[in-house]
């Protein structure tokens, strides 16, 4: 799978601009002048898949072999109950649990954040306050959309201002409109950005020209854009995102951790290099397979992945075998 022709064009650009300046200084990125962050998103997110047992039960065992073997890699924290993590498919009692038991496994340097995102405000007020208790340090809500065509700008803008004004934890929003059908209005967030609780977004639409200009028009606010996918990683980095929070870290995390340092670096060739190894796997384990494909991934990488809920199936062999071949044919396995 190639780039396709308006990201090119807009990683040409970035990285062009990346490199005026004094003739062969490298340029890496920083956070705009004179404005220090409450709180730092910069790094990588692994948006952690839930494991379950064979009879569909959280398997809080695995959840835990998991984290071990991601203690080593150096996240700026986790994300629990995001879309990868089958957030949906959980009962509450079981969502409290989880973001519990990553909690006692996480150390206190790196950041818990856990999805909080109800259909109406009061419960994504009272879930939000919930996490906080079960140890959670930012929570990330997700749009209300089961009543889309009424999700206007202002009704947007006045849930998340409820909820960011009753949360005890700092708020990322939640753009996501492969799974809601609905994108947070480029207004919207502008508004919400000013909002001394709202810290940032994860942005999982891959419009980096959207992208783009919520990193410039909220560059005098105490506001951070993650990228919510590793296809355009580097992209968004170019355009001054602080982060990203990306399916494929859950399988390929030193790799992104090493993307995010090239970049910090300003070392951009090599990060435009690994950077095209990763857009296959990510697409594959996202928008191609989803959840099964990235729970068969993480398994060739020894992690725990496991079945997925119902009504989400399993790969069939032939899609298993076109999954080894997209992570084989860009040297990963």
């Amino acid at each position: 799978m190639a780039l396709s022709t308006c990201l090119v064009s807009a990683l040409r650009t970035a990285l062009a601009a990346l490199h005026r300046g004094t003739p062969g200084q490298q340029r890496g990125l920083s956070t705009p002048s004179g404005l220090e962050h409450t709180l730092d998103l910069r790094g990588i997110f692994p948006p952690l898949a839930t494991p379950f047992s064979s009879v569909q039960e959280v398997d809080y065992a695995q959840l835990e072999g998991n984290l071990r073997r991601y203690a080593s890699i150096p996240f700026r924290g986790l994300v629990v109950l995001g879309s990868n993590g089958e957030y949906p498919y959980l009962a509450p009692c079981e969502r409290l649990e989880v973001v519990r038991c990553v909690r006692r496994a996480l150390p206190r340097d790196r950041l818990l954040m856990a999805g909080s995102g109800c259909e109406s405000t009061q419960a994504t007020i009272k879930l939000t306050v919930n996490m906080a208790e079960a140890g959670a340090d930012v929570a990330l809500v997700v749009t209300p959309c089961y009543y889309r065509g009424a999700m206007t700008s202002a009704a947007l803008v006045q849930h998340y201002t409820e909820v960011a004004d009753a949360s005890p934890l700092p708020v990322v929003l939640y753009s996501v409109p492969a799974n809601t059908g609905l994108e947070l209005p480029l207004e919207a967030v502008l508004t919400l950005a000013q909002h001394p609780n709202i810290v940032g977004i994860k942005d999982s639409g891959g419009d980096i020209t959207h992208m783009g200009l919520m990193v410039h028009k909220t560059r005098q606010e105490d506001f951070q854009v993650l990228a919510g996918s590793a296809g355009f990683l580097l992209a968004s980095y170019a355009l001054g995102a602080s982060g990203g929070v990306c399916a494929l870290a859950n399988v390929l995390g030193a790799p992104l951790c090493q993307l995010d340092r090239l970049c910090r670096e300003g070392r951009w060739q090599d990060a435009r290099e690994l950077q095209h190894r990763l857009i296959e796997p990510n697409a594959a384990v996202t928008r191609r397979f989803g959840i099964p494909g990235l729970k068969k991934a993480m398994e060739w990488f020894g992690y725990y992945g496991g079945p997925c809920r119902t009504p989400l199936a399993p790969l069939s062999p032939p899609q298993v075998e076109e999954l080894r071949g997209t992570f084989s044919a860009n040297g990963w396995l």
